[in-house]
């Protein structure tokens, strides 16, 4: 007769039974951690099982002990079922129906939805990584019962880790939360708050709404979250990623309701992409370094669309980009597809487009304009440049050096449109060694 530890209940009962047994204390010893212990112990088994007959206790049911899981994989193994403690917790919390039961040393590792039931709390600072996890999820006021043998009392998450005292038998138990008394929502809340806004009683505006009519909203949510991550600031950051988020639930659902797709879909192939995109990760390609995983995912991409000819992908490049963005892509896409650029032939369409422009008149003006920005983003790519952000983060710059032009001639009284050429230079050098 063998047990996990002397302390638990069922060592207990052994004893006032007056059956004999041992104990496998020592196995937590050598066991770094929660998963090393379970294998450690179901191996500890499997020895004195090759001796002989052994019964193995546990407490609570056979599927809530890892070693027992593992054993009982293995084939040749009579379970003899006892009560789970997490329905015995659950009982007694007065919950009934459907609940989420997993242990406490499980938490990180499962998806965790209320009512919830973690047993196996028998530590204090087990009992502190339980609440910070689960505060993050639920929020620290979540409504919570905390049991420990006959002792239950209710309290919010965040005293979960202030009990005098922590055993095999401690566990706790997340009540549901009303939707509108939540502080902590998960995707599936936003959804459902998504759907009720378009629904018949919902909200006039959100129920009108088709994806021509907010399709701009898309592309402003998206500009902010741009301009926020510019800023360095992670609170705007957060803010507009929910924004951006919601724009892409708000087409989503569109769709739902006419029948087409769901946001399982959306997830499911944006999910697949990734892991069939990512064959240096999840499958047998190899890759050195970010450019290396980066020609994987051009090949994957280019199967994954169908796409036979490099023609086909860049013809793919979306229309709705910004034409400095476009025009990168579309010389990269050339790049990879024969049209091997050099800095001699980049540099000579440069000067042409140049000479070009200067001599350019009317209609023809657009075109050697064309060419020229054409000829610097060709070169800029060459130089390992990103033209997009290069001219934006030039035009910034233009910005504040302006600025601070004007303000030193304003400073002075003067008016800056009647500057003479010596002294307007001036100012720009003085606003230019001012930044």
């Amino acid at each position: 007769m063998l047990v996990r530890a002397a302390s638990l209940a069922s060592a207990q009962v052994l004893k006032e039974l007056d059956v004999a047994f041992e104990s496998l204390d020592f196995v937590y010893e050598k066991s770094r951690n929660f998963d090393t212990l379970a294998k450690n112990l179901a191996a500890e088994v499997r020895k004195r099982a090759a001796e002989g007959d052994v019964v193995y206790c546990v407490d609570g049911g056979v599927t809530e002990d890892r070693a027992a899981q593992l054993l009982r994989k293995q084939g040749g193994v009579t379970v003899f079922e006892g009560v789970s403690k997490a329905a015995s917790a659950a009982a007694r919390a007065g919950l009934f129906g459907g609940y989420t039961a997993v242990s406490a040393y499980e938490v990180a590792e499962r998806k965790l939805a209320l009512p919830l039931v973690v047993y196996d709390l028998d530590d204090k600072l087990l009992a502190g990584d339980v609440k910070l996890l689960l505060s993050d999820r639920f929020g620290d006021e979540a409504p919570t019962l905390l049991l420990d043998g006959e002792k239950a009392e209710r309290i919010p998450l965040y005293e979960a880790d202030r009990a005098e005292s922590y055993s095999p038998e401690t566990a706790l138990v997340l009540f549901d939360i009303p939707l509108l008394e939540k502080k902590r929502f998960d995707l599936d809340d936003f959804i459902t708050v998504m759907r009720r806004l378009r629904a018949p009683d919902g909200c006039p505006w959100d129920r009108v709404q088709t994806h021509e009519s907010i399709r701009i909203n898309l592309i402003e949510e998206a500009y902010e979250l741009v301009d926020a991550i510019d800023r360095k600031d992670p609170e705007r950051m957060c803010e507009e990623a929910g924004d951006v988020l919601m724009q892409a639930v708000f087409h989503t659902l569109m769709e739902e309701e006419a029948g087409n797709f769901n946001m399982t879909d959306v997830i499911s192939e944006v999910t697949e992409k990734l892991i069939t995109r990512h064959t240096h990760v999840f499958g047998q390609d190899k890759a050195a370094g970010a450019d290396g995983a980066l020609s994987v995912w051009e090949k994957n991409k280019m199967t994954e669309k169908h796409q036979k000819t490099f023609s086909d992908s860049v013809n793919d490049v979306p229309e709705g980009f910004p034409a400095l963005l476009r025009a990168e892509k579309v010389v990269k896409r050339t790049g990879k597809g024969g049209w091997k650029d050099s800095y001699e032939a980049a540099e000579e369409a440069l000067f042409a487009a140049e000479k070009r422009l200067a001599a350019a008149e009317g209609a023809n003006t657009d075109e050697a304009l064309g060419e020229l920005l054409l000829a610097a983003v060709r070169l800029g790519k060459l130089k390992g440049g990103d033209a997009e952000q290069a001219l934006l983060d030039k035009v910034k710059a233009v910005q504040k050096e302006y600025t601070a032009f004007e303000a030193l001639v304003l400073a002075d009284g003067k008016d800056v449109n009647a500057l003479p050429s010596e002294e307007r230079k001036e100012y720009e050098r003085r606003a230019h060694e001012s930044l």
